[in-house]
């Protein structure tokens, strides 16, 4: 009783979800953030010990390196946009990517349990990451980042039911 290499695809007649715009803004505006520290802790205090016109340039300087790492950072941020993910029969399906796409498929039956985190900022927008864990080595699992709360819940909801009719307990 061999497989075919279809009989994992995903059904084409289920959609593939985004992140909400919200979540993609979040992301991207805290990356930006974070990326921005990260060269006003690097160049304070030379910053601070220089003198005179050696501080306008550097001044200068410091303020174009960090608008250029705010910027990456938002780039980077910005990529939660190209996430889709989908529920099936077959299981949960995560697809990241823009041009090499990595496509996650966690069957039904590997689900060992589902958690969902909320950051205080998450909490604010109405955000939820989602986790599940899988019967696999250590540390294994997928996490589908910047869900709505109410898509969280309900994908969490709809794992656990099949886990618990699988005969697992949550």
């Amino acid at each position: 009783m061999s497989d075919s290499p279809d009989a994992h695809a995903p059904d084409p007649a289920i959609d593939w979800h985004a992140p909400p715009a919200r979540a993609v803004r979040l992301h991207a505006t805290t990356n930006a953030l974070w990326f921005a520290v990260i060269p006003l802790l690097a160049f304070a205090i030379p910053l601070f010990a220089a003198d005179g016109e050696q501080r306008l340039r550097m001044l200068a300087w410091y303020v174009g390196v960090t608008v250029a790492a705010a910027f990456a950072g938002a780039y980077f941020g910005a990529r939660l946009r190209h996430q889709r993910w989908r529920l099936d029969a077959a299981g949960l399906w995560l697809r990241q990517g823009r041009l090499w796409w990595r496509e996650t498929h966690v069957p039904n039956s590997r689900v060992q349990h589902v958690d969902l985190k909320h950051g205080p900022l998450e909490r604010r927008f109405g955000l939820a990451t989602l986790v599940v864990h899988t019967a696999a080595v250590h540390l294994s699992g997928i996490t589908v980042r910047g869900l709505d709360e109410a898509d969280a819940e309900q994908l969490r909801g709809t794992l656990a039911k099949q886990l618990d009719d699988a005969g697992d307990a949550l």
